[in-house]
Protein backbone atom coordinates (compact mmCIF):
# COMPACT_ATOMS: atom_id res chain seq x y z
CA UNK A 1 0.00 0.00 0.00
CA UNK A 2 1.33 3.44 -0.96
CA UNK A 3 2.11 6.16 1.59
CA UNK A 4 -0.78 8.39 0.45
CA UNK A 5 -3.28 5.55 0.65
CA UNK A 6 -1.93 4.55 4.04
CA UNK A 7 -2.18 8.15 5.27
CA UNK A 8 -5.78 8.44 4.03
CA UNK A 9 -6.65 5.14 5.74
CA UNK A 10 -5.14 6.30 9.03
CA UNK A 11 -7.04 9.60 8.85
CA UNK A 12 -10.25 7.73 8.05
CA UNK A 13 -9.78 5.29 10.94
CA UNK A 14 -8.93 8.11 13.34
CA UNK A 15 -12.04 9.98 12.20
CA UNK A 16 -14.21 6.93 12.81
CA UNK A 17 -12.62 6.44 16.23
CA UNK A 18 -13.20 10.09 17.16
CA UNK A 19 -16.83 10.03 16.03
CA UNK A 20 -17.43 6.73 17.79
CA UNK A 21 -15.77 8.03 20.95
CA UNK A 22 -17.94 11.14 20.90
CA UNK A 23 -21.07 9.03 20.42
CA UNK A 24 -20.10 6.71 23.26
CA UNK A 25 -19.32 9.67 25.51
CA UNK A 26 -22.76 11.12 24.83
CA UNK A 27 -24.41 7.78 25.47
CA UNK A 28 -22.52 7.30 28.71
CA UNK A 29 -23.71 10.55 30.28
CA UNK A 30 -26.27 9.83 32.98
CA UNK A 31 -29.63 11.45 33.63
CA UNK A 32 -30.67 10.57 37.17
CA UNK A 33 -34.36 11.37 37.69
CA UNK A 34 -35.78 11.59 41.19
CA UNK A 35 -39.48 10.87 41.64
CA UNK A 36 -41.20 12.30 44.72
CA UNK A 37 -43.84 9.63 45.32
CA UNK A 38 -46.02 11.99 47.40
CA UNK A 39 -46.87 13.69 44.10
CA UNK A 40 -49.42 10.89 43.64
CA UNK A 41 -51.58 12.69 46.23
CA UNK A 42 -51.52 16.08 44.48
CA UNK A 43 -54.71 17.47 43.00
CA UNK A 44 -55.76 18.18 39.44
CA UNK A 45 -53.06 18.47 36.80
CA UNK A 46 -50.37 18.21 39.47
CA UNK A 47 -51.11 14.57 40.25
CA UNK A 48 -48.12 12.47 39.20
CA UNK A 49 -48.11 8.68 39.33
CA UNK A 50 -45.73 6.02 38.05
CA UNK A 51 -47.66 5.92 34.77
CA UNK A 52 -46.62 9.54 34.16
CA UNK A 53 -42.90 8.68 34.20
CA UNK A 54 -41.21 8.76 30.79
CA UNK A 55 -38.39 6.28 31.37
CA UNK A 56 -36.78 7.13 28.02
CA UNK A 57 -35.70 10.50 29.42
CA UNK A 58 -33.67 8.97 32.27
CA UNK A 59 -30.80 6.52 32.64
CA UNK A 60 -31.64 6.08 36.34
CA UNK A 61 -34.95 6.68 38.14
CA UNK A 62 -34.96 7.07 41.91
CA UNK A 63 -37.94 6.16 44.12
CA UNK A 64 -38.19 8.50 47.12
CA UNK A 65 -38.32 7.81 50.04
CA UNK A 66 -38.20 4.88 52.42
CA UNK A 67 -36.92 5.38 55.96
CA UNK A 68 -35.47 3.38 58.85
CA UNK A 69 -36.52 2.22 62.29
CA UNK A 70 -34.43 2.87 65.39
CA UNK A 71 -33.07 -0.63 64.86
CA UNK A 72 -31.65 0.48 61.51
CA UNK A 73 -34.09 -1.65 59.53
CA UNK A 74 -35.41 -0.12 56.31
CA UNK A 75 -39.15 0.55 56.50
CA UNK A 76 -41.87 2.07 54.33
CA UNK A 77 -42.93 5.60 55.26
CA UNK A 78 -46.25 5.13 53.43
CA UNK A 79 -47.33 1.46 53.31
CA UNK A 80 -50.59 2.30 51.53
CA UNK A 81 -48.67 3.92 48.67
CA UNK A 82 -45.78 1.46 48.53
CA UNK A 83 -47.44 -1.94 49.02
CA UNK A 84 -50.47 -3.81 47.62
CA UNK A 85 -51.79 -5.05 50.97
CA UNK A 86 -55.04 -3.59 52.31
CA UNK A 87 -55.97 -2.25 48.88
CA UNK A 88 -52.74 -0.30 48.66
CA UNK A 89 -51.41 1.30 45.48
CA UNK A 90 -48.53 -1.18 45.00
CA UNK A 91 -46.25 1.60 43.77
CA UNK A 92 -42.95 -0.18 44.45
CA UNK A 93 -43.88 -2.95 42.03
CA UNK A 94 -45.34 -0.59 39.43
CA UNK A 95 -42.20 1.54 39.57
CA UNK A 96 -39.91 -1.36 38.72
CA UNK A 97 -42.30 -2.51 35.99
CA UNK A 98 -41.01 0.53 34.05
CA UNK A 99 -38.09 -1.68 33.04
CA UNK A 100 -40.51 -3.73 30.96
CA UNK A 101 -41.00 -0.61 28.79
CA UNK A 102 -37.33 0.39 28.85
CA UNK A 103 -34.92 -2.44 29.77
CA UNK A 104 -32.01 0.03 29.76
CA UNK A 105 -33.26 2.19 32.62
CA UNK A 106 -31.94 1.51 36.13
CA UNK A 107 -34.15 1.86 39.20
CA UNK A 108 -32.83 2.94 42.59
CA UNK A 109 -34.49 2.88 46.00
CA UNK A 110 -33.82 6.05 47.99
CA UNK A 111 -33.70 5.81 51.78
CA UNK A 112 -33.67 8.96 53.91
CA UNK A 113 -34.61 12.46 52.80
CA UNK A 114 -35.07 15.77 54.58
CA UNK A 115 -38.08 14.74 56.66
CA UNK A 116 -36.24 11.72 58.07
CA UNK A 117 -33.63 13.96 59.68
CA UNK A 118 -30.17 12.90 60.77
CA UNK A 119 -30.55 11.39 64.26
CA UNK A 120 -31.65 7.85 63.32
CA UNK A 121 -28.95 7.59 60.68
CA UNK A 122 -26.30 8.90 63.05
CA UNK A 123 -27.22 6.15 65.53
CA UNK A 124 -27.50 3.45 62.86
CA UNK A 125 -24.11 4.20 61.31
CA UNK A 126 -22.36 4.21 64.70
CA UNK A 127 -22.62 0.47 65.47
CA UNK A 128 -21.85 -2.68 63.51
CA UNK A 129 -25.12 -4.38 64.50
CA UNK A 130 -27.35 -1.53 63.32
CA UNK A 131 -25.37 -1.10 60.11
CA UNK A 132 -25.85 -4.81 59.43
CA UNK A 133 -29.61 -4.46 60.02
CA UNK A 134 -29.72 -1.61 57.55
CA UNK A 135 -27.72 -3.39 54.87
CA UNK A 136 -29.56 -6.71 55.18
CA UNK A 137 -33.03 -5.14 55.12
CA UNK A 138 -32.13 -2.81 52.24
CA UNK A 139 -30.93 -5.69 50.09
CA UNK A 140 -34.06 -7.68 50.94
CA UNK A 141 -36.42 -4.93 49.69
CA UNK A 142 -34.25 -4.12 46.68
CA UNK A 143 -34.23 -7.73 45.51
CA UNK A 144 -37.89 -8.37 46.35
CA UNK A 145 -39.14 -5.54 44.14
CA UNK A 146 -36.47 -5.65 41.46
CA UNK A 147 -34.50 -2.46 42.09
CA UNK A 148 -30.99 -2.16 40.68
CA UNK A 149 -29.54 -0.52 43.75
CA UNK A 150 -29.76 1.92 46.65
CA UNK A 151 -29.54 5.70 46.81
CA UNK A 152 -28.58 6.78 50.34
CA UNK A 153 -30.03 10.16 51.37
CA UNK A 154 -28.74 10.78 54.89
CA UNK A 155 -29.45 14.50 55.36
CA UNK A 156 -26.88 15.08 56.78
CA UNK A 157 -23.92 13.53 58.64
CA UNK A 158 -22.70 15.82 61.46
CA UNK A 159 -25.52 18.29 60.92
CA UNK A 160 -29.07 18.95 62.01
CA UNK A 161 -30.16 16.65 64.83
CA UNK A 162 -27.11 14.38 64.54
CA UNK A 163 -26.43 12.33 67.68
CA UNK A 164 -22.73 11.58 67.23
CA UNK A 165 -21.59 14.80 65.58
CA UNK A 166 -18.19 14.65 63.89
CA UNK A 167 -18.05 10.87 64.36
CA UNK A 168 -20.73 10.73 61.66
CA UNK A 169 -18.11 11.54 59.03
CA UNK A 170 -16.11 8.35 59.55
CA UNK A 171 -19.23 6.33 60.38
CA UNK A 172 -20.80 7.32 57.07
CA UNK A 173 -17.68 6.17 55.26
CA UNK A 174 -17.71 2.87 57.17
CA UNK A 175 -21.37 2.33 56.31
CA UNK A 176 -20.63 2.85 52.62
CA UNK A 177 -17.66 0.48 52.81
CA UNK A 178 -19.82 -2.29 54.24
CA UNK A 179 -22.62 -1.56 51.79
CA UNK A 180 -20.15 -1.76 48.91
CA UNK A 181 -18.92 -5.17 49.98
CA UNK A 182 -22.44 -6.56 50.33
CA UNK A 183 -23.70 -4.92 47.15
CA UNK A 184 -20.82 -6.26 45.05
CA UNK A 185 -21.88 -9.77 46.05
CA UNK A 186 -25.38 -9.03 44.76
CA UNK A 187 -24.47 -6.98 41.70
CA UNK A 188 -26.16 -3.82 43.00
CA UNK A 189 -25.51 -0.13 42.41
CA UNK A 190 -24.71 2.19 45.33
CA UNK A 191 -25.26 5.92 45.02
CA UNK A 192 -25.79 8.82 47.43
CA UNK A 193 -27.30 12.29 47.40
CA UNK A 194 -24.97 14.77 49.11
CA UNK A 195 -24.96 18.44 50.05
CA UNK A 196 -23.11 20.70 47.70
CA UNK A 197 -21.33 23.89 48.76
CA UNK A 198 -18.04 23.81 50.66
CA UNK A 199 -19.39 25.47 53.82
CA UNK A 200 -21.75 22.55 54.49
CA UNK A 201 -20.28 19.61 52.54
CA UNK A 202 -16.98 20.00 54.39
CA UNK A 203 -18.82 19.32 57.67
CA UNK A 204 -20.27 16.00 56.50
CA UNK A 205 -18.00 14.06 54.17
CA UNK A 206 -14.54 12.62 53.73
CA UNK A 207 -14.86 13.01 49.98
CA UNK A 208 -11.87 10.88 48.86
CA UNK A 209 -13.03 8.09 51.18
CA UNK A 210 -16.70 7.98 50.18
CA UNK A 211 -15.75 8.23 46.51
CA UNK A 212 -14.12 4.81 46.74
CA UNK A 213 -17.39 3.08 47.52
CA UNK A 214 -20.06 4.95 45.56
CA UNK A 215 -20.92 4.33 41.91
CA UNK A 216 -22.50 7.77 41.50
CA UNK A 217 -22.41 10.86 43.73
CA UNK A 218 -25.46 13.09 43.27
CA UNK A 219 -24.46 16.58 44.40
CA UNK A 220 -27.57 18.60 45.23
CA UNK A 221 -26.67 21.96 43.69
CA UNK A 222 -29.98 23.64 44.46
CA UNK A 223 -31.53 25.41 47.45
CA UNK A 224 -28.28 27.38 47.38
CA UNK A 225 -30.39 30.36 48.42
CA UNK A 226 -33.72 29.77 50.11
CA UNK A 227 -37.02 31.54 50.58
CA UNK A 228 -36.38 31.89 54.32
CA UNK A 229 -33.34 34.12 53.64
CA UNK A 230 -33.64 37.82 54.47
CA UNK A 231 -32.82 38.76 50.87
CA UNK A 232 -33.80 37.34 47.51
CA UNK A 233 -31.39 34.93 45.84
CA UNK A 234 -31.10 32.38 43.07
CA UNK A 235 -32.05 28.77 43.76
CA UNK A 236 -29.24 27.41 41.59
CA UNK A 237 -26.98 30.07 40.00
CA UNK A 238 -24.28 28.94 37.61
CA UNK A 239 -21.84 31.74 38.43
CA UNK A 240 -21.45 34.65 40.81
CA UNK A 241 -24.49 36.83 40.16
CA UNK A 242 -25.88 40.29 40.73
CA UNK A 243 -25.21 41.39 44.30
CA UNK A 244 -22.41 38.85 44.87
CA UNK A 245 -19.43 40.95 43.88
CA UNK A 246 -17.99 41.11 47.38
CA UNK A 247 -18.68 37.48 48.40
CA UNK A 248 -15.45 35.60 49.15
CA UNK A 249 -14.70 32.69 46.82
CA UNK A 250 -14.97 30.09 49.60
CA UNK A 251 -18.41 31.42 50.50
CA UNK A 252 -19.86 31.39 47.00
CA UNK A 253 -23.08 29.44 46.55
CA UNK A 254 -22.83 28.74 42.84
CA UNK A 255 -22.64 25.68 40.64
CA UNK A 256 -19.15 26.47 39.39
CA UNK A 257 -17.93 26.72 42.99
CA UNK A 258 -19.69 23.46 43.91
CA UNK A 259 -18.13 21.52 41.04
CA UNK A 260 -14.69 23.01 41.70
CA UNK A 261 -14.86 22.04 45.38
CA UNK A 262 -15.97 18.43 44.86
CA UNK A 263 -13.44 17.81 42.10
CA UNK A 264 -10.59 19.43 44.01
CA UNK A 265 -11.43 17.34 47.06
CA UNK A 266 -10.90 14.15 45.09
CA UNK A 267 -14.31 13.18 43.74
CA UNK A 268 -13.65 11.41 40.41
CA UNK A 269 -15.42 13.26 37.59
CA UNK A 270 -16.67 9.93 36.20
CA UNK A 271 -18.70 9.49 39.42
CA UNK A 272 -19.85 13.08 39.89
CA UNK A 273 -23.47 13.90 39.04
CA UNK A 274 -24.62 17.55 39.10
CA UNK A 275 -28.06 17.92 40.68
CA UNK A 276 -30.32 20.57 39.12
CA UNK A 277 -33.82 21.76 40.12
CA UNK A 278 -37.09 21.59 38.21
CA UNK A 279 -38.75 24.01 40.64
CA UNK A 280 -38.30 27.56 41.84
CA UNK A 281 -38.16 29.48 45.11
CA UNK A 282 -40.62 32.28 45.84
CA UNK A 283 -40.00 35.34 48.01
CA UNK A 284 -42.15 38.17 49.36
CA UNK A 285 -40.38 41.45 48.71
CA UNK A 286 -40.16 43.96 51.54
CA UNK A 287 -40.49 46.74 48.98
CA UNK A 288 -41.94 46.18 45.51
CA UNK A 289 -39.75 48.92 44.02
CA UNK A 290 -36.56 47.22 45.23
CA UNK A 291 -36.88 43.99 43.28
CA UNK A 292 -33.44 42.92 42.11
CA UNK A 293 -31.22 40.07 43.27
CA UNK A 294 -30.36 40.44 46.99
CA UNK A 295 -33.35 42.71 47.53
CA UNK A 296 -34.77 42.68 51.11
CA UNK A 297 -37.33 39.90 51.60
CA UNK A 298 -40.04 39.31 54.19
CA UNK A 299 -39.79 35.54 53.80
CA UNK A 300 -41.41 32.81 51.67
CA UNK A 301 -43.68 33.95 48.88
CA UNK A 302 -46.55 32.44 46.92
CA UNK A 303 -47.23 28.71 46.64
CA UNK A 304 -48.32 26.68 43.65
CA UNK A 305 -51.77 25.07 43.36
CA UNK A 306 -50.36 21.52 43.35
CA UNK A 307 -47.24 21.57 45.53
CA UNK A 308 -49.05 23.90 47.97
CA UNK A 309 -45.90 24.96 49.81
CA UNK A 310 -45.07 28.61 50.46
CA UNK A 311 -41.62 29.49 49.23
CA UNK A 312 -41.45 26.96 46.39
CA UNK A 313 -43.21 26.37 43.11
CA UNK A 314 -42.95 23.62 40.49
CA UNK A 315 -42.09 24.52 36.92
CA UNK A 316 -45.42 23.02 35.80
CA UNK A 317 -47.19 25.50 38.10
CA UNK A 318 -44.92 28.35 37.13
CA UNK A 319 -45.26 28.10 33.36
CA UNK A 320 -49.05 28.30 33.61
CA UNK A 321 -48.83 31.23 36.02
CA UNK A 322 -46.65 33.14 33.55
CA UNK A 323 -49.24 32.54 30.85
CA UNK A 324 -52.27 33.64 32.81
CA UNK A 325 -50.77 36.54 34.74
CA UNK A 326 -48.57 39.52 34.03
CA UNK A 327 -45.01 38.95 35.26
CA UNK A 328 -41.81 40.78 34.42
CA UNK A 329 -39.18 38.21 33.45
CA UNK A 330 -35.63 39.30 34.17
CA UNK A 331 -32.29 37.66 33.49
CA UNK A 332 -29.15 37.72 35.61
CA UNK A 333 -26.44 37.83 32.94
CA UNK A 334 -23.75 37.00 35.48
CA UNK A 335 -25.44 34.07 37.22
CA UNK A 336 -26.96 32.86 33.91
CA UNK A 337 -30.42 32.29 35.39
CA UNK A 338 -33.81 34.03 35.07
CA UNK A 339 -36.04 35.44 37.79
CA UNK A 340 -39.54 36.89 37.76
CA UNK A 341 -41.18 39.85 39.50
CA UNK A 342 -44.82 40.78 40.04
CA UNK A 343 -45.48 43.46 42.66
CA UNK A 344 -44.17 42.08 45.96
CA UNK A 345 -43.73 38.60 44.47
CA UNK A 346 -40.24 37.44 43.46
CA UNK A 347 -39.40 34.03 41.98
CA UNK A 348 -36.06 32.37 41.28
CA UNK A 349 -36.41 29.54 38.77
CA UNK A 350 -34.79 27.68 35.88
CA UNK A 351 -35.89 27.40 32.27
CA UNK A 352 -34.64 25.31 29.37
CA UNK A 353 -31.96 27.87 28.52
CA UNK A 354 -30.49 28.17 32.02
CA UNK A 355 -30.41 24.40 32.49
CA UNK A 356 -28.72 24.00 29.13
CA UNK A 357 -26.06 26.54 30.11
CA UNK A 358 -25.37 24.60 33.33
CA UNK A 359 -25.12 21.28 31.53
CA UNK A 360 -22.76 22.70 28.92
CA UNK A 361 -20.55 24.14 31.66
CA UNK A 362 -20.51 20.86 33.58
CA UNK A 363 -19.64 18.86 30.48
CA UNK A 364 -16.43 20.87 30.13
CA UNK A 365 -15.37 19.25 33.40
CA UNK A 366 -16.20 15.78 32.04
CA UNK A 367 -18.52 14.87 34.89
CA UNK A 368 -20.72 11.78 34.66
CA UNK A 369 -24.07 13.48 34.10
CA UNK A 370 -27.01 15.36 35.56
CA UNK A 371 -29.49 14.61 38.34
CA UNK A 372 -32.95 16.21 38.37
CA UNK A 373 -35.06 17.01 41.41
CA UNK A 374 -37.71 16.20 40.63
CA UNK A 375 -39.47 15.05 37.47
CA UNK A 376 -42.94 15.44 39.01
CA UNK A 377 -42.55 19.24 38.95
CA UNK A 378 -41.53 19.46 35.29
CA UNK A 379 -44.39 20.24 32.88
CA UNK A 380 -44.89 16.49 32.50
CA UNK A 381 -48.34 16.78 30.91
CA UNK A 382 -47.26 19.37 28.36
CA UNK A 383 -49.76 21.93 29.64
CA UNK A 384 -47.52 24.73 28.35
CA UNK A 385 -46.37 22.97 25.17
CA UNK A 386 -44.14 19.92 24.79
CA UNK A 387 -44.21 17.52 27.72
CA UNK A 388 -41.18 17.41 30.03
CA UNK A 389 -39.59 20.53 28.49
CA UNK A 390 -36.88 20.90 31.14
CA UNK A 391 -35.97 17.23 31.31
CA UNK A 392 -35.81 17.15 27.52
CA UNK A 393 -33.59 20.22 27.44
CA UNK A 394 -31.12 18.49 29.76
CA UNK A 395 -31.15 15.34 27.63
CA UNK A 396 -30.51 17.35 24.49
CA UNK A 397 -27.66 19.28 26.11
CA UNK A 398 -26.10 15.95 27.09
CA UNK A 399 -26.35 14.71 23.52
CA UNK A 400 -29.16 12.23 24.13
CA UNK A 401 -31.81 11.89 21.40
CA UNK A 402 -35.37 12.47 22.59
CA UNK A 403 -38.79 12.91 21.04
CA UNK A 404 -41.96 14.60 22.19
CA UNK A 405 -45.03 12.63 23.20
CA UNK A 406 -46.40 13.22 19.70
CA UNK A 407 -43.29 11.72 18.12
CA UNK A 408 -42.03 15.09 16.93
CA UNK A 409 -38.38 15.84 17.69
CA UNK A 410 -37.78 18.42 20.39
CA UNK A 411 -36.33 21.61 18.93
CA UNK A 412 -33.00 22.21 20.65
CA UNK A 413 -31.66 25.10 18.60
CA UNK A 414 -33.13 28.54 18.07
CA UNK A 415 -35.01 28.98 14.82
CA UNK A 416 -33.82 31.62 12.39
CA UNK A 417 -37.25 32.05 10.81
CA UNK A 418 -39.10 33.72 13.67
CA UNK A 419 -37.76 36.98 15.10
CA UNK A 420 -38.46 37.67 18.77
CA UNK A 421 -39.23 41.21 19.81
CA UNK A 422 -39.86 40.37 23.47
CA UNK A 423 -39.95 37.40 25.83
CA UNK A 424 -43.10 35.31 25.92
CA UNK A 425 -45.23 32.95 23.83
CA UNK A 426 -46.26 33.78 20.27
CA UNK A 427 -48.31 32.02 17.56
CA UNK A 428 -46.68 30.36 14.59
CA UNK A 429 -47.84 32.45 11.61
CA UNK A 430 -47.63 29.38 9.37
CA UNK A 431 -49.66 26.74 11.23
CA UNK A 432 -51.82 26.23 14.34
CA UNK A 433 -50.37 23.20 16.13
CA UNK A 434 -47.08 24.85 17.07
CA UNK A 435 -45.99 28.15 18.56
CA UNK A 436 -42.84 30.01 19.60
CA UNK A 437 -41.38 30.58 23.04
CA UNK A 438 -39.12 33.63 23.03
CA UNK A 439 -36.55 33.52 25.82
CA UNK A 440 -33.09 34.80 26.56
CA UNK A 441 -30.21 32.41 26.02
CA UNK A 442 -27.14 32.01 28.22
CA UNK A 443 -25.70 35.18 26.68
CA UNK A 444 -28.83 37.21 27.32
CA UNK A 445 -29.94 37.37 23.66
CA UNK A 446 -33.55 36.78 22.61
CA UNK A 447 -34.03 33.45 20.82
CA UNK A 448 -37.13 31.66 19.51
CA UNK A 449 -37.78 27.98 20.22
CA UNK A 450 -40.58 26.20 18.39
CA UNK A 451 -42.87 24.12 20.60
CA UNK A 452 -45.64 21.71 19.60
CA UNK A 453 -49.08 21.31 21.12
CA UNK A 454 -49.87 17.75 22.24
CA UNK A 455 -52.38 15.63 20.32
CA UNK A 456 -54.63 17.59 17.97
CA UNK A 457 -54.67 20.78 20.04
CA UNK A 458 -54.03 24.26 18.65
CA UNK A 459 -52.17 27.16 20.17
CA UNK A 460 -54.54 29.65 21.83
CA UNK A 461 -52.74 33.00 21.88
CA UNK A 462 -55.42 34.78 23.89
CA UNK A 463 -55.34 32.27 26.75
CA UNK A 464 -51.67 31.36 26.26
CA UNK A 465 -52.04 27.58 26.23
CA UNK A 466 -52.84 24.69 23.88
CA UNK A 467 -56.59 24.46 23.43
CA UNK A 468 -59.25 22.60 21.44
CA UNK A 469 -59.30 23.79 17.79
CA UNK A 470 -62.83 25.23 18.00
CA UNK A 471 -61.77 27.35 20.97
CA UNK A 472 -58.24 28.33 19.97
CA UNK A 473 -59.29 30.86 17.32
CA UNK A 474 -56.36 30.03 15.05
CA UNK A 475 -57.10 31.22 11.51
CA UNK A 476 -53.93 30.18 9.71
Amino acid sequence: MGFCKMKKLIIFVLGVVLVTTEQIAAQEKNVVCYYGTWAAYRNGLGKFEVKNINSELCTHIVYTFLGIKRSGTVVSLDPYLDYPENWGRDTLRKFNALKEQNPNVRTLLAVGGWNEGSAKYSVMAATLKLRKNFITSAIEIIKKYGFDGLDLNWEYPNRGDSVYGEDDIDNFTQLLKELRKAFDKNGLLLTAAVSSVKSVASLSYDIPAISQYLDLINVMAYDLNGATDVVTGHNSPLHRGEGDKHVAKDDLKTIDAVLEYWLQQGCPPEKLILGLPLYGHTFKLSNATNNGVRAPSDGPGISGPYTATRGMIGYNELCMKFRRESWKIKYDNSAKVPYAVQGNNWISYDDAQSLTAKVKYALQLNISGIMLWSIDTDDFLGSCGDDYPLTRAVNIALGRSVETATGKPTTSNPTNEFVCEDTGFFPNPEECSSYYHCMRNAGGDLVANMLHCPGNLHWDQENQYCNYPDQANCNV
